[in-house]
């Protein structure tokens, strides 16, 4: 595989410095600029970063590289790369337009942002799930009036807790399904000693969380067709979303009714089996087991489960039936690292791998 160089736009937050930790030693993916707002560019990158909020330090590599300016400079951005990631804090309608700028400009974009996750002819992807949706890119480029500029999008963080469970099992007919996330508080970019608010506490909202945990599992489970991705007409889901004393690792309560009732056997080797383009094609950052299924009965726990497989596995446990659904189980995933920017990532060397880069 040819070394692709990159930027990462948004590079001072918390998601951003994850690209950096992931990008520092990548083998097929060489960081060449790193953009945030006007604020923090002309600065070094190590000046730039208010808090390191990583257990892990700051890439040696970047800490003098100097932060350009994400809008100003995106003609000089965009021509030093050959791609660039995605993670800014901005209102969803000038993410919209600076991602698209960058497209405009001929340097695809992979984001961790949820402003175009809603845009019909961008690909929201889990890379195990939907990886056909990728074909949609075509139509895209012909709406950007492009050659080789576009956007991918990954889904919700907190959607990679139950969606890869539910996935597996469609072929059971899933008639409906209730889950409650409970999400840890590096999803709102904040530590313990940020947020001190949620200490001894749980927050019972998180806006626009359950929305998106009811409605993008549709796109994925969606349809590429006449330049769209038309989404599922199902199932139904229902979602309640609370922020939990937890740094890392978002844990989903799900319940499940299907059409054709599997036994939990059955389940549990569909799980067991299940993979998809990433291992295939062992993309750097797959798992080598998507699905890992705990039989003790108080696992998955985020501390302890959230870094299988390099944080990039989703986990699963207490698979039982219930009295109301059919079925109701626990899962478990790294919300920044599978969740955020390791998706991102596991999604650009899938785009690489597949040419679109080329």
């Amino acid at each position: 595989m040819k070394k692709y160089t990159v930027g990462i736009i948004g590079a001072t937050g918390m998601v951003g410095q994850r690209f950096a930790l992931l990008l520092a030693n990548h083998p097929w993916f060489e960081v060449k600029v790193l953009a945030a707002s006007s604020s923090s560019a002309g600065k070094k990158y190590k000046d730039a970063v208010r808090r390191w909020q990583l257990a892990e330090p700051m890439p040696e590599a970047f800490a003098d590289m100097v932060v350009m300016d994400a809008t100003a400079d995106r003609e000089k951005i965009a021509a030093q790369v050959d791609f660039c990631f995605c993670a800014v804090n901005m209102p969803k309608n000038e993410i919209k337009a600076l991602e698209e700028s960058y497209a405009k400009l001929e340097c695809p974009i992979v984001s961790n942002n949820s402003a175009h996750r809603a845009t019909p002819d961008v690909p929201m992807v889990i890379p195990e799930i939907n990886a056909d949706h990728l074909s949609v890119i075509a139509a895209q480029k012909e709406r950007l009036g492009t050659r080789r500029g576009f956007i991918a999008v990954k889904s919700n963080c907190s959607l990679q807790s139950y969606v890869p469970l539910l996935h597996p099992l469609k072929k059971y007919g899933i008639k409906c399904a209730a889950v409650t996330t409970y999400q840890a508080i590096s999803g709102a970019g904040k530590t313990f000693e940020t947020m001190p608010e949620i200490v001894d506490n749980i927050i019972p909202y998180i806006g626009g969380e359950e929305e998106k945990s009811e409605l993008e599992p549709l796109k994925i489970w969606g349809e590429v067709k006449d330049g769209a991705i038309v989404n599922a007409d199902g199932p139904v889901i229902t979602a309640q979303c609370l922020r939990v004393p937890v740094s890392d690792g978002h844990t989903a309560a799900c319940f499940v009714s299907f059409e054709n009732k599997p036994t939990k056997e059955q389940i549990l080797e569909a799980w067991n089996n299940f993979s998809g383009e990433p291992q295939a094609l062992e993309l750097p950052s797959a798992p080598r087991q998507f699905i890992h299924y705990f039989v003790e009965n108080d696992r998955p726990q985020p501390r302890l489960d959230r870094t299988t497989e390099r944080g990039m596995a989703v986990c699963a446990g207490r698979l039982r039936e219930d009295n109301l659904f059919d079925y109701k189980f626990i899962g478990c995933s790294h919300n920044t690292l599978r969740g955020a920017a390791g998706g991102a990532v596991l999604l650009a060397e899938l785009l690489a791998a597949k040419g679109y880069f080329d």
